[in-house]
C-alpha cells in the first residue's frame, strides 16, 4: 500500500468540499497550508484542539485562509523521510513535527520553516545548535520529557518499595530511547534496583513484552516518553491493569485513561505553545527569531482508583507531592 494512502487531510470549515465542483473548490483555495508530521498515530482530539488554541492566540484561525495537512507513520519510522518529502512537495508554509519526525523534516528541507516538539535535548538530537539563537529553518518546544526518568523511578520506588526488578518499556528505533534508558539505568543503580528493558516496536511486541514481564515476575514498570507509545496508551494501560503491573507514565493523559501515576510536562500546553510558534511564523516571524522554549512546569498525577485496584496504599509523602489525585 502506498504511504500516501495512509494520510488524512483535515480541512476545518470546508465540510463536504470533496463533492464541490472544481471551480467552486478553486475559489476556496487556502492561502496557507500547515504540514503536521508525526511518527505515531493521529494524536487525541484534546491535543489537536490545544494546537488550534495556540494558532488562535497567534491570530491564526482555520478556514478559507488556512488548512492543515496531516502525515503520520503509525510507528513505522522508516516512512518518515518520504512523508516529510511529500509535505515539502505540497509546498506547505510551515511543518510542525515531533522528534524523530522533526529530524526527517529537517533532512527534507532547508527552506520550509519547521517547528518541533521534542521531549529530549534538541541540541543533542541534532535539531538546533543553540537554544537561545536557533539558526536555519528550525525552532520549537522542548519540554524535556526524556530527562525526568530518574525522578519517575524514585516516585515509583516510593510507591512500590518491595519491587526490586523494574521494567522499562521503550521503542528502540526512537533516538530518544537510548538516552532515556541510560538515565534510568543510572538511577536504578543508585536505588539498588535492577532495570530490565523491554522492546515495544509495534502493538504485537507490546503485548508480548507484558506477558514476559509477568513470567519474569517484574515488580513495576516505567513507560518511556515516545510518540508511538503515547498513541498506544489505551493498549498499555489495559495491559498494565490486566497483569496488575504498577506503572509510571511520562504524561498525565495515561493516568486520565486509567493509568497509575505520571510525572512530566503538560503535553497539551506544549501543543498549544507549538501552535503559537507556528502562528507566529505564518505571521512573518523567522525560526531564528524564536528561541527554543523549554517549559519548566511539571505535574505529578496519581489515579487513586487504580492504586486501590492494585492493592497499593499511596503514602502521605506522595499525596503531598501530587498536583492532581484522580478518585
Amino acid at each position: 500500500m502506498s504511504i500516501c494512502l495512509r494520510r488524512r487531510e483535515f480541512i476545518a470549515g470546508l465540510g463536504g468540499a470533496a463533492a464541490w465542483p472544481l471551480a467552486a473548490r478553486a475559489q476556496q483555495t487556502p492561502k496557507a497550508v500547515i504540514g503536521f508530521l508525526r511518527q505515531g498515530p493521529m494524536e487525541p482530539l484534546q491535543l489537536r484542539n490545544a494546537f488550534r488554541e495556540g494558532l488562535r492566540e497567534a491570530g491564526i484561525s482555520e478556514g478559507n485562509e488556512l488548512t492543515i495537512q496531516d502525515r503520520w507513520a503509525d510507528g513505522h519510522y522508516d516512512r518518515l523521510p518520504a512523508l516529510a518529502a511529500e509535505l515539502v512537495r505540497d509546498r506547505v508554509r510551515v511543518i510542525a513535527a515531533f522528534l524523530p519526525a522533526a529530524l526527517a523534516a529537517k533532512a527534507a528541507t532547508q527552506r520550509v520553516p519547521i517547528v518541533f516538539l521534542s521531549g529530549s535535548d534538541p541540541i543533542g538530537a541534532g535539531l538546533v545548535s543553540s537554544i537561545n539563537r536557533p539558526t536555519g529553518n528550525v525552532t520549537g518546544i522542548a519540554p524535556m520529557f526524556t530527562l525526568l526518568g530518574g525522578k519517575n523511578l524514585e516516585l515509583l520506588h516510593e510507591l512500590v518499595p518491595k519491587a526490586t526488578m523494574i521494567a522499562a518499556l521503550a521503542k528502540p528505533s526512537n533516538p530518544n530511547a537510548e538516552p532515556q534508558l541510560r538515565d534510568l539505568e543510572s538511577a536504578a543503580r543508585k536505588l539498588g534496583l535492577e532495570l530490565v528493558v523491554f522492546s515495544a516496536e509495534d502493538e504485537r511486541e507490546i503485548d508480548s513484552s507484558f506477558a514476559t514481564m509477568v513470567q519474569r515476575q517484574i515488580g513495576a514498570l516505567i513507560v518511556t516518553a515516545d510518540g508511538f507509545l503515547i498513541g498506544q496508551q489505551d493498549q498499555i494501560v489495559a495491559l498494565a491493569a490486566r497483569y496488575a503491573v504498577p506503572t509510571m507514565y511520562p504524561l498525565s493523559q495515561y493516568v486520565a485513561a486509567g493509568g497509575l501515576m505520571s510525572y512530566g510536562a503538560n503535553l497539551s500546553d506544549s501543543y498549544r505553545q507549538t501552535g503559537i510558534y507556528v502562528g507566529k511564523i505564518l505571521n512573518g516571524a523567522k525560526p531564528a527569531d524564536l528561541p527554543v522554549l523549554q517549559p519548566t512546569k511539571v505535574e505529578f498525577v496519581i489515579n487513586l482508583n487504580t492504586a486501590k485496584a492494585f492493592g497499593l496504599t499511596v503514602p502521605p509523602t506522595l499525596y503531598a507531592l501530587a498536583n492532581e489525585v484522580i478518585e
